[in-house]
């Protein structure tokens, strides 16, 4: 290239530059540049959480859920884990013993806090086993706060029946 068409294409761009930087000072256009967020109000978040199935609380409504759930924990407590035994004759052969215990489902629990026991019911294998069948089922996030009782007689699926929604 020689020095002629070297200015002929410095010139060029020089032109382009100017052309492009004209129409982009000079337009008018009312589209913001800035995409406005919306600010939600506290209501409209809850009630977005809420569809997606979240729950949500007060600090206040969540202090007076903790006293109740621990209050309930120390009126259990001595009925944790019991063993119901059937009588049993010569006459009649013997009956498999039950066991029977009281869960307790609070605040922050999970599927895999069931899980463990219901290992310890040996209902099931192992707790990572019940999440999967959980997670398998789609009832993961529809754990129910309360307390139930649980014997070593019953399946995975009345646990699961009767612990989540």
């Amino acid at each position: 290239m020689d020095t002629k068409q070297m200015r002929s294409f410095a010139a060029g761009l020089v032109a382009a530059a100017s052309f492009i930087g004209a129409i982009y000072f000079l337009s008018d256009t009312e589209e913001p540049t800035v995409q406005q967020v919306e600010k939600l109000s506290v209501e409209d978040m809850k009630s977005m959480l809420t569809k997606e199935g979240y729950l949500v609380y007060t600090e206040a409504e969540l202090q007076s859920q903790l006293a109740s759930s621990q209050e309930e924990e120390t009126k259990v407590e001595p009925a944790e884990e019991t063993e119901t035994q059937t009588e049993t004759t010569e006459a009649e052969p013997k009956q498999e013993v039950a066991t029977q215990t009281v869960l307790n489902v609070t605040q922050g629990m999970t599927s895999f806090d069931v899980g463990k026991v219901l290992v310890d019911l040996k209902i099931t294998d192992t707790a990572m086993g019940f999440v999967l069948e959980v997670d398998k089922r789609g009832v993961a996030n529809k754990l129910r706060l309360g307390t139930y009782t649980l014997n070593s007689n019953m399946t995975v699926d009345e646990v699961i029946g009767t612990v989540f929604k």
